[in-house]
């Protein structure tokens, strides 16, 4: 059994003066055992807002609606607080988190941190163990936050993330601020934590590091997932203009970016209701950008999905 499954997740934030945000609309997805999935899109589109839903850590003005089903049955979006903090984060869940380095005490060696989680989690002992699994050197535990290098904050947050031996990993954006080379070796160590028969969620803009280690990739524009499936698929052929666009804006694909901007997350319902595709007015295929009448529910051809529109 999947270890997640997303059914039509939708997070709205209910803002003063009646201002609805529109943050995740109706999301649908399963993580596998043994699988990268990788959620892209530009920032801004919704998919850190989703993994908070996922944790139970959203605001207080946060509305969901939707299932997030673990393999038990729970489902997150309804589990009490008292369920989520003593059950699924950490045990069930692990988070890697963006900017790994900010979320570390400062006064607190990375190995005092690491034991204490383990112990929480675990038992007394074992964080020499969990550093050399996330690719570290046990010896540089002994250093503080600052003392730390991105590449190094990093594997500390893998080690804290795998401390509660959870069946679900979510790395969200863990590549920001690293160069290239780190991105390669983070990306590279949570494909070796899927080969562990963990689910892998990597949330990134960073397409070509999605590129490298996902076998499943699910692309968000705008609250909604406009394209997934198999990521060799999706990559080498893509169904969606939006896809296709953030193909072409990389180094490989001419360096030519997405004309426009990614629309208000406000204003979604009246874009949808007189363009019919969210993405229409950045299409730079449509003729004088009129409406494509597109509708944003995900059609299935097999293992790919891709939202209706009209061909540009």
């Amino acid at each position: 059994m999947n270890p997640l499954t997303l059914q039509r997740l939708s997070v709205r934030f209910r803002l003063p003066r009646g201002v609805l945000v529109r943050a995740v609309s109706d999301a649908s997805l399963q993580l596998r055992p043994g699988r990268v999935l990788a959620l892209v899109g530009e920032s801004g589109c919704g998919k850190s807002v989703l993994a908070s839903a996922l944790l139970g850590l959203l605001p207080g003005n946060a509305e969901t609606r939707g299932r997030a089903l673990l393999a038990d049955g729970t489902d997150l979006l309804d589990a009490p607080e008292s369920d989520l903090a003593g059950r699924v984060r950490g045990r069930e869940i692990g988070l890697v988190p963006q900017s790994a380095s900010t979320h570390l005490t400062p006064v607190r060696t990375a190995r005092s941190q690491l034991a204490e989680t383990v112990g929480a989690l675990r038992g007394p002992s074992g964080a020499d163990e969990l550093a050399e699994r996330a690719g570290l050197d046990p010896a540089d535990l002994d250093r503080y936050p600052h003392e730390l290098s991105g590449g190094m904050a990093q594997r500390v947050a893998l080690a804290l993330a795998l401390a509660g031996d959870p069946r679900i990993v979510l790395a969200d954006e863990p590549t920001t601020g690293l160069d290239r080379p780190l991105v390669h070796r983070t990306v590279d160590l949570l494909a070796e934590v899927a080969g562990e028969d963990r689910a892998v969620l990597l949330i990134t803009h960073d397409l070509a590091a999605a590129r490298r280690v996902a076998t499943d990739i699910a692309v968000m524009y705008a609250s909604r997932i406009v394209e997934a499936g198999p990521a060799d698929e999706v990559l080498a052929e893509p169904w969606h203009p939006y896809t296709a666009g953030l193909l072409a804006a990389l180094p490989e694909g001419g360096f030519e970016p997405i004309p426009g901007h990614p629309p208000a997350l406000t204003e979604l319902d009246r874009i949808e209701e007189e363009w019919g595709c969210v993405f229409c007015q950045r299409c730079p295929d449509r003729p004088g950008f009129a409406p494509c009448n597109g509708d944003p529910e995900l059609v299935e051809h097999g293992e790919r999905r891709v939202a209706a529109h009209s061909p540009c």
